[in-house]
């Protein structure tokens, strides 16, 4: 994998919008980049992108999943001064929001804020409600708004573009996740396409709706039915000052992450002992440091593909990134590289997986 190929293709899929359910834009730019490589791509109606090739050889059928949402708002309400009031859709942190430069269905917006001459000391202590922030697109009225093409139950994200640190492999901006894991799936089909030396079918799934409940992986997963699955994605990670002492001891540029708790309760996925061992083996074989982690607070989409129809025996590879759910999340480009090099060894290997049954 380029990394500088790979950074580029970040840049221009971070920055198209796709909250969740809205993801059609950025959902017609993966089918233009899939089309090349794959045997086929198609779109079911509620968006998820499946991407096709066969390997060299007859062998089970493999999906490797991302997803294509970002956390954002919808339009909630739209006042008679032209001020919209907003609604989440996925993790959008109130306090992250306050004075931000947004995309409204395409228009330029700032979410206001209070100035601080005007202030009381209260005020300066608390941080509004989401049901208190409004967002200025501009608009003297709510028919100005309407002219616009703005509608109650738009979508709203955050502008905010890739950026890399300067002398240093460390990336930053909105939607890496899951942007970045779109792109290394990108990059897995394109390395595989000219020699397909691997056996069965390659299923690639970009799924819609993970912010919001991992809605379109369960979708994809029926319709796919695979024999094994690989989700990738990104996960929090804690090796910043206000979080070092937490006992989740996962960091960015230390390998990729092999999730093997993540979600708490019913939303949430224990990741099969022998799909873990798997990873770990060939992370190991390749010299590929790897971390182990277990993540209440958090989950993936491999939560629902585990348990679709009869069940799937299913992993994740994952990366590390900071400030989640912020427009400013830190990831390193050196975990996906190494992510992609034991992901393609994984597929282009699967005969020689062995025996992943429960018990021998």
């Amino acid at each position: 994998m380029e990394k500088s190929e790979f950074l580029e293709q970040l840049k221009e899929l971070a920055a198209i919008q796709g909250a969740p359910g809205q993801e059609m834009n950025v959902v017609q730019k993966l089918v233009e980049l899939f089309k090349p490589y794959a045997d086929q791509v198609e779109v079911d109606h509620m968006g998820n992108l499946y991407a096709y090739m066969k390997g060299k050889k007859p062998g089970p059928t493999v999906m490797v999943s991302a997803h294509s949402d970002e956390i954002g708002c919808v339009v909630r309400d739209i006042d008679d001064r032209g001020f919209l009031k907003i609604e989440r859709t996925g993790g959008m942190i109130e306090s992250l929001l306050i004075g931000r430069k947004v995309n409204v269905n395409g228009h330029f917006g700032v979410v206001g804020v209070k100035a601080g001459h005007l202030q009381t000391p209260e005020e300066r202590k608390r941080i509004p409600s989401i049901y208190e922030l409004y967002i200025d697109v501009g608009a003297q009225s709510r028919e100005e708004v309407h002219q616009l093409g703005i509608q109650i139950g738009d979508p709203i994200t955050y502008i905010s573009e890739i950026e890399q640190f300067t002398n240093s492999e460390l990336i930053c901006g909105k939607a890496i996740d899951n942007r970045s894991c779109c792109i290394l799936l990108l990059q897995l089909f394109k390395a595989l396409h000219s020699e397909r030396d691997f056996s069965g079918t390659l299923v690639g799934v970009v799924a819609v709706q993970e912010e919001v409940g991992l809605r379109g992986a369960k979708v994809a997963t029926y319709k796919v039915n695979p024999d094994y699955a690989i989700v990738l994605d990104t996960i929090p990670c804690a090796d910043t000052p206000d979080s070092l002492n937490s006992g989740y001891p996962i960091g960015i540029g230390r390998g990729p992450v092999i999730p093997a708790l993540a979600g708490g309760s019913i939303r949430g996925n224990l990741m099969s002992p022998q799909f873990k061992q798997l990873l770990i083996r060939y992370a190991t074989e390749l010299d590929i440091p790897y971390q182990l982690a277990v993540m209440t607070g958090a989950t993936t989409d491999l939560a629902a593909v585990h348990i679709e129809r009869e069940g799937v025996l299913a992993g994740a590879i994952t990366f590390a990134r900071r400030y989640s759910h912020s427009p400013v999340e830190v990831a390193h480009l050196r975990d996906f590289e190494q992510g992609f090099t034991l992901l393609t060894k994984l597929i282009t290997d699967i005969d020689n997986w062995g025996d992943l049954g429960f018990i021998k």
